[in-house]
């Protein structure tokens, strides 16, 4: 199992990306490239169980450890996820501290939780990690829970604070679009509630995160206490890629 050391996550930009393609050969091409964490996106994602599995395959041999963004809270499906054996999971949307509980439970196994467990997973190494696994687990499974509300803003602190929740992540696509200021980084009301999350996560010696497009974002996260972070999707980059590619070969095609 590749588990994430929580106390390195606190040591500067903790570097991720986002693949969100179903492809096992971008999340190879992730690991070569020496992410510390890469997230594969169930919810907006193209891939299904059968995509994840393989994308498991091609990080394993690489450093970088794989966070699961689930699409909803459901039991079987947090079991069968964390059987494949990632260092944990992304909840979307989270916005009350009874969530954030509901998730740490189906995330642990027991007695800290409700989990299944079972010896030939690819968690437990088809049985050869097996005991391994159950007492390392609970301790190692990082556990994000995404502030993309307003209910999210204003329980962001008591989620922040539940046992078991390590990371508050924004989701600045779907925050920024309910408070009525789409992508607008500089919005004052915008920028006052990521301080407020930043607050939360610190006030509770928990870590926040979010995703980022642009070198002038991250350096609006980290300026704000933002450390955890993703730089772009694989489906974003291929796309800036291939219309760069386009311009240079056709400048007037208008793709730059």
């Amino acid at each position: 199992m590749k588990w994430i050391d929580k106390e390195t996550m606190r040591n500067g930009i903790f570097a991720g990306t986002w693949l969100n393609a179903g492809s096992a050969v971008s999340a190879e091409i992730a690991g070569s490239a020496g992410f510390d964490w890469a997230l594969i996106d169930l919810e907006h994602g193209s891939g299904d169980r059968h995509d994840l599995y393989h994308q498991l395959l091609a990080l394993a041999p690489s450093p970088t450890a794989a966070i699961v963004r689930v699409p909803h809270v459901n039991a079987a499906l947090f079991k069968d996820i964390l059987d494949l054996g990632p260092a944990g999971v992304m909840v979307p949307n989270v916005e009350s501290a009874e969530a954030a509980r509901e998730i740490v439970q189906l995330a642990h196994i027991p007695p800290a939780g409700t989990r299944g467990a079972a010896t030939s997973t690819r968690a437990s190494g088809y049985g050869a990690t097996y005991k391994d696994y159950l007492q390392q687990c609970n301790q190692n499974i990082v556990l994000m829970a995404q502030i993309e509300s307003r209910a999210g803003l204003s329980a962001a602190e008591a989620i922040a604070a539940t046992e078991g929740i390590d990371i508050l992540f924004v989701g600045p696509t779907d925050l920024s679009i309910e408070m009525q200021v789409p992508a607008d980084m500089n919005n004052k009301a915008f920028r006052q509630a990521l301080v407020h999350v930043a607050q939360a996560a610190r006030n509770q010696g928990k870590l926040c995160g979010a995703l980022v497009r642009s070198v002038s974002e991250i350096e609006i996260y980290s300026s704000l206490g933002y450390n955890v972070l993703t730089f772009g999707s694989d489906r974003g980059i291929l796309y800036k890629g291939f219309t760069s590619a386009l311009a240079s070969l056709r400048p007037d095609s208008g793709n730059e």
